[in-house]
């Protein structure tokens, strides 16, 4: 009773219209309080925005960076690529300039020897990669002999001078023979046979103006025929002489590593 005394007091002793102005200004800072509380709503929200546009944008900037680290490694890998095929054209440049040389090669051969060549009494062969001037022995030698014929050492003779003319070469002589066995006390097999024949050939080579140091002889016996063995004619074939040309180690490929690993090993 004594509080509602005191309110109805206090309340007759504020004027209406005062009272009116605070009720005013009080619902005036209300009013801002809220407008002020919905500005920080928002502002909250545009930064979750932005936040969520920061997040957005470096996520995008870092797949540009991956993409541009992979478009790096493409264009290494590219640029290797390109210097391999460019090393493999070189490659293939000089392989054929000695293919086209080793060709004119043969043909200035064959052209050195075509007279004896339409006379039947040689034949030019390229065989695994080397030029071959080939005799038969049935044509140089009797049979079962390493002693030249007379006509024979005149065809040797022949082609010695033409060899001679052939700069910065050698010549390795081969004896060749067919299959059928041979034991006597001067040749006790068909490697005895050979290796004499070879060594005559290269002996004649020799007298006919070829440097000495360019000639060497070996045998093959029968192991590496040129024909079949199982016929008079074949076996005639393989009973033969092999003037190789020794290729020229300088011009072949990998001549310059193979000579610098040898000068690594030597003591």
């Amino acid at each position: 009773m004594l509080r509602l005394s005191v309110l109805m007091l206090i309340a007759g002793c504020v004027p209406k219209s005062e009272h009116e102005v605070l009720l005013a200004e009080s619902s005036g800072k209300g009013s801002e309080l809220a407008r002020l509380v919905g500005e920080c709503t928002e502002v909250e929200a545009d930064r979750n925005g932005l936040r969520e546009d920061l997040d957005w944008a470096n996520r995008i900037l870092d797949h540009r960076r991956r993409q541009l680290a992979e478009a790096v490694d493409e264009a290494g890998d590219l640029q290797a690529s390109i210097e391999e095929m460019e090393e493999a054209l070189r490659e293939l440049d000089m392989r054929r300039a000695r293919a086209e040389a080793h060709l004119e090669e043969f043909r200035d051969l064959v052209d050195r020897f075509r007279i004896m060549i339409d006379a039947g009494n040689l034949k030019v062969k390229v065989i695994d990669g080397r030029m071959i001037v080939e005799m038969a022995t049935d044509i140089l030698f009797p049979a079962g002999s390493a002693e030249p014929s007379a006509e024979g050492s005149e065809a040797i003779k022949k082609v010695a001078t033409v060899l001679a003319s052939i700069e910065k070469r050698e010549f390795q002589v081969a004896g060749h023979t067919d299959n059928q066995p041979i034991s006597t006390a001067q040749f006790p097999s068909n490697w005895h046979l050979g290796s004499a024949r070879a060594i005559a050939v290269a002996q004649l080579l020799i007298e006919g103006g070829l440097d000495s140091e360019r000639v060497s002889a070996s045998s093959y016996a029968d192991l590496r025929p040129a024909d079949t063995n199982r016929t008079a004619q074949g076996r005639a074939n393989n009973r033969r002489i092999e003037i190789i040309v020794v290729p020229d180690l300088e011009a072949m490929p990998g001549f310059e590593e193979l000579k610098a690993l040898a000068q690594r090993t030597e003591p």
